[in-house]
């Protein structure tokens, strides 16, 4: 068995760390610290339980993963499931011309290795998360960020099927496509 820092330290050492990841995923403050408070009280109850095949930071960290998908799957139950649905025809409609064409020039997407490397992107790309509905938003951490299996999505969001995953899936892509196609894409960022 491994031993932890003193208990005392462990807000001063990851409570930043702690609170950015949980503010990103959750775009809450009061709930993010809500979630490292609930995160160090885990902790502490089973720090007997760590067994030191990963820092310290990591076991922190990955307490607090599980708090937030927990809330996230708390969330998913009382929220109605048809609350952020967005009409697909109408996505589609917006995307593509009459003969099945992007209505917007995606040649500019041709090299997405110069965009990765800004940090303005970054920045874009959370601007574009922060609008989509929470359920897209909550799916888009979930699947790109926290990188879980469609098995385990569909669980978490009480998904009957991953039809309807994949469903939701593409309507989000959509949505950041358009959303970086208009404000990072469509403004000449070199």
């Amino acid at each position: 068995m491994h031993t932890l820092s003193d208990p005392n330290t462990w807000l001063d050492k990851y409570g930043d760390i702690l609170f950015r990841h949980a503010n990103y995923r959750l775009r809450d403050e009061m709930l993010a610290e809500e979630m490292v408070q609930e995160t160090f009280l885990a902790a502490l109850k089973a720090q007997h339980n760590f067994a030191g095949n990963a820092s310290e930071k990591t076991w922190m960290i990955s307490i607090l993963k599980n708090k937030i998908v927990d809330h996230i799957r708390k969330a998913v139950r009382e929220r109605a499931h048809d609350e952020d649905q967005i009409g697909f025809d109408d996505i589609i409609e917006e995307s593509f011309d009459g003969t099945g064409h992007w209505k917007f020039d995606i040649d500019r997407w041709n090299n997405p290795d110069a965009s990765l490397d800004q940090q303005q992107f970054w920045q874009t790309l959370n601007q574009c998360v922060e609008k989509l509905p929470k359920r897209m938003a909550t799916l888009f951490i979930l699947r790109e960020l926290d990188g879980l299996d469609s098995d385990r999505i569909c669980q978490e969001m009480e998904l009957s099927s991953t039809n309807n995953l994949w469903t939701m899936l593409s309507r989000m892509r959509m949505h950041l496509r358009e959303c970086l196609d208009l404000n990072w894409f469509g403004t000449a960022k070199t």
